[in-house]
């Protein structure tokens, strides 16, 4: 993750940081009065912004991703919970792009030989994964509301957005800023990548860890699995302590695995 501090130095990127924060904002909130599930979420097309923008404009996507949600979030009600959205979207701005790089090696993201459709579905799954993880995990910690609901109701959501609308947007816009050569490899052609092997580590690590968390979450919260190890008071609604034992180590280790990236 050390683009993710390289970038500020650079001005483009600055800007295009700018640029993803403000897309995202602005398709966002419209959507705040079309709740999927009233209370929870919304309908959220603007999802698939974060994954188009991760493609084009790297890191400042993951930073635009982040604020951009930040911006939503002010119109919709601030509270704790939204530290976790924070970061949960600036992993699914993040992991596109950088788990591409791994598994695609330079293809282009809008190639459709049956290789690289199975890659971006990949790719997308990955980064939705870990941010339905990430939120899921922290509301259920401040006990909002259940890593069952939002753990898998998220998945849903972002990845309705990054297989409908993503690679309509992709197909339109790409070519035109790759011949732009906007894309972040052209902005910020300074910063070199970890060795493949180092990454492609990181990237096992990324979801072991988060297929783990949803997996654990998803068996604690619905009741399903009560640990053997915990108490008997650790294992009643709301899970919150039996969340934070059992789920926290697999989100560390998909975080440990995107720091490999």
């Amino acid at each position: 993750m050390r683009e993710l501090g390289a970038m500020w130095r650079n001005t483009r990127m600055v800007v295009l940081c700018a640029i993803s924060a403000a897309l995202y904002a602005a398709v966002l909130v419209p959507f705040k009065v079309v709740p999927l599930i009233p209370g929870v979420t919304e309908l959220r097309p603007a999802n698939a912004i974060p994954i188009v923008c991760s493609f084009l404009f790297g890191p400042a996507a993951a930073w635009g991703a982040a604020i951009g949600n930040m911006i939503g979030d002010f119109f919709g009600g601030v509270g704790p919970g939204d530290i976790f959205g924070f970061f949960a979207n600036l992993f699914y701005g993040y992991i596109p792009y950088k788990a591409w790089n791994v598994i695609a090696q330079g293809q282009s993201p809008v190639a459709r030989s049956p290789g690289a459709v199975a890659s971006y579905v990949a790719v997308c799954l990955a980064a939705s994964v870990l941010c339905a993880d990430i939120v899921g995990w922290g509301d259920n910690l401040l006990s909002f509301r259940p890593f069952s609901i939002l753990g898998n109701i998220i998945v849903f959501n972002n990845m309705a957005s990054a297989l409908v609308l993503s690679p309509l947007i992709l197909i339109a816009v790409y070519p035109r800023v790759r011949r732009g050569r906007m894309l972040y490899a052209d902005v910020m052609p300074e910063f070199k990548e970890r060795p493949w092997s180092v990454r492609a580590a990181g990237l096992l690590l990324l979801v072991a860890g988060e297929a783990g968390a949803w997996l654990m979450g998803n068996l604690v919260s619905t009741g399903y699995w009560a640990p053997s190890f915990l108490s008997a008071a650790m294992t009643q609604a709301p899970y919150d302590k039996a969340i934070a034992i059992v789920v926290s180590p697999f989100i560390l280790l998909a975080v440990v695995g995107v720091g490999l990236m």
